[in-house]
């Protein structure tokens, strides 16, 4: 299977995203759910769309190891394919790079100085940013606005975020999002809800300025494979 053919397949795809980095407008997005119901495994299919068309991607996993990480990308392109691995598809490898922090010792001025190691060191220069497992409770608005400068002044394309709703915390904000991320959910443009509803999984688009599919609406996921199921 070619790279065309998995950019076709990827079943998020469905959202019409592609088309802000194809035109040169940054943004960032955030994917919620409770623990344990798979935002990694919708962030990877992100991040396997953006390296499928050429760009580089850095993906950053807080509290969670290299090998950890790199389970979840040879996991879901097994789904997307017929069981290949990451080695197998020309160029993914070469295009992905993995950095991993503890939790407490992430912050911007470190990713910062990781990163501008690996551009001025020519090892590699991200187009576009992961960074999965934010800390949003113990952080506010001016470091997610210091975050967006950092994109902004690195030339990235995107950075998509995770957070771990709470089922006891029922603060949203007037678009629905809940907390911690309420109070700064202006600053994303893309805002999307993992929720369980009895027998399903659905992806709840909360937020979307520049998608094909109208804020509001909901996409259902396979809870085996957390992929979106085609119509």
């Amino acid at each position: 299977m070619g790279n065309d053919d998995l950019i076709i397949n990827n079943p998020l795809r469905a959202l019409g995203l592609e088309d802000k980095a194809g035109k040169g407008v940054r943004s960032m997005g955030l994917v919620m759910a409770r623990a344990g119901l798979g935002k990694t495994a919708i962030l990877v299919q992100f991040a396997l769309d953006c390296i499928l068309q050429g760009n580089k991607v850095l993906h950053v996993s807080i509290g969670e190891s290299v090998e950890k990480t790199r389970a979840w990308y040879d996991d879901i392109l097994s789904l997307l394919t017929e069981g290949e691995r990451i080695e197998m598809i020309p160029g993914i490898m070469k295009n992905r790079m993995i950095m991993t922090f503890k939790e407490s010792s992430f912050s911007k001025a470190v990713l910062e100085e990781r990163f501008d190691d690996l551009v001025q060191q020519e090892i590699f220069k991200p187009e576009c940013l992961i960074i999965d497992g934010y800390d949003f409770e113990n952080n506010d608005s001016k470091s997610l606005e210091e975050l967006r400068n950092f994109m902004n002044d690195r030339g990235l394309k995107v950075i998509w975020f995770s957070a771990v709703s709470h089922r006891s915390d029922d603060r949203v904000s007037e678009d629905g999002v809940p907390a911690p991320c309420h109070d700064v959910a202006s600053l994303f443009e893309t805002v999307l809800l993992i929720k369980p509803e009895g027998n399903e999984m659905k992806l709840a688009i909360l937020r979307c300025d520049s998608s094909v599919v109208d804020p509001n609406a909901t996409l259902i996921l396979d809870p085996s494979t957390m992929l979106v199921k085609k119509s």
